[in-house]
């Protein structure tokens, strides 16, 4: 039921998805990236390792004719890896004309998040700490959300440029 939710939001007109974001839980925290960013969500599936990069970026996927890489954002974020299990997904996401998968341990829902209730991530955060993939800081009821820029994901230097471009 919840994937059949999902594909209809998902499919909804560009205006439609404006303020929308598809939430997923890493650890005890809840996550979410814009929904125009989400092509689809998948099972896990068979993932070919690939040698000699970051322990993040788990391999590529064969998606339909389109090979894509992988990344676990547990690992992306330096959180504790976590065994996949039948809840573990990847959500195929395109940024920066770069299409790609990211594994998590599960989705949650689609939510509105208008633009008052999310604020920077430096208003919020001291300059120590990393912000880098952060868009901002969605405030939703009593509870906050944090919000992904999805390219700052593969807009990093250790991410090897064979994997950015595949």
């Amino acid at each position: 039921m919840l994937e059949e939710d999902l594909a209809d939001d998902l499919s909804e007109d560009e205006n439609i998805q404006l303020n929308k974001y598809l939430l997923f839980p890493l650890g005890n925290e809840l996550y979410g990236i814009p929904i125009d960013t989400v092509i689809n969500i998948v099972e896990l599936q068979k993932i070919t390792a690939v040698p000699d990069v970051p322990n993040y970026i788990k391999g590529l996927i064969n998606l339909r004719g389109n090979v894509l890489p992988v990344i676990d954002l547990r690992l992306r974020f330096h959180m504790p890896p976590r065994d996949y299990d039948d809840r573990t997904c990847i959500i195929i996401a395109k940024a920066k004309e770069q299409t790609f998968g990211m594994i998590v341990d599960t989705v949650a829902e689609v939510q509105d998040i208008p633009p008052e209730n999310i604020e920077p991530p430096v208003q919020v955060m001291s300059k120590q700490l990393n912000t880098n993939y952060l868009q901002g800081i969605g405030k939703v009821g009593d509870s906050i959300r944090l919000l992904l820029n999805v390219e700052k994901l593969l807009d990093e230097d250790d991410l090897p440029q064979n994997i950015k471009n595949s």
